[in-house]
């Protein structure tokens, strides 16, 4: 059965209405998954919008399910966005600072202490802080499948199996390459943050017209991407297949 943290806010209604009254049997939980599977979504996706990205705290975080935890971590990034980029603050000055106070913090809890006992009446224990080794090998072993995925993908655009896959590309590069002369790096990312934030809560409440809204659209980009390699691409492999066949005679 899905969970229902996992159903988008425009499908809700079905896991709700049956929910209340009486309860889901597996074959209309079935019946949801199908009829959610035939909808058109945005990029052919056939999962809820929870679930495509991550799922867990992640996908809460982004999604704003848990609003609190949403709204601390946006005021973190802008807080270091205005600290590094508005007040011209340096990352080891800050780094240090940071340092500095929790010495200080730890230094002055350890040797007050005893003093603070005698009129609490309590025994305060210092936590000893350990980082697991786990934590480091799963990150370890996240970052190279996503490495060599990210290479697998390289190469199969950079080497012309894909003409489409190949466009794209160039132009997502080209664009960034422009958008980088605009803003810094830190307002770049924290530009990316604030999109990844928002949108997808948009898309989540507005998830139907902008599905209706984006097929229409991807079908005119077909069409214009036939015209464009039926008169340009398709030429150009032509002229290349003969310029060869002209060099081998």
């Amino acid at each position: 059965m899905l969970d229902p943290v996992d159903v988008d806010i425009a499908d809700s209604d079905f896991l709700k209405n049956q929910c209340d009254g009486y309860e889901s049997s597996d074959s209309e939980i079935d019946n949801y998954c199908m009829a959610f599977t035939c909808k058109n979504r945005l990029f052919g996706r056939q999962k809820p919008l929870h679930v495509v990205l991550g799922g867990g705290l992640c996908a809460d975080i982004i999604l704003w399910r848990n609003k609190q935890i949403s709204a601390y971590v946006c005021m973190g990034a802008t807080t270091i966005w205005i600290l590094f980029e508005k007040l011209g603050y340096h990352l080891l000055t800050f780094v240090c600072h940071v340092t500095i106070i929790f010495m200080v913090t730890l230094f002055l809890w350890s040797n007050l202490s005893s003093y603070i006992n005698i009129f609490l009446r309590t025994a305060t224990d210092i936590p000893e802080v350990t980082i697991p080794k786990d934590l480091f090998v799963s990150t370890a072993v996240c970052l190279t499948s996503a490495y060599n995925c990210a290479l697998r993908t390289f190469g199969h655009v950079a080497f012309g199996k894909d003409s489409r896959a190949f466009l794209s590309a160039v132009a997502l590069l080209w664009v960034l390459s422009i958008v980088g002369r605009w803003y810094s790096f830190l307002s770049f990312l924290y530009i990316a943050f604030l999109i990844l934030m928002t949108l997808p809560l948009l898309y989540e409440c507005l998830e139907d017209t902008v599905d209706t809204f984006a097929e229409k659209a991807l079908i005119e980009i077909k069409k214009q991407y036939a015209v464009l390699d039926e008169k340009v691409l398709q030429n150009l492999k032509k002229k290349v297949i003969s310029d060869k066949n002209s060099k081998q005679q």
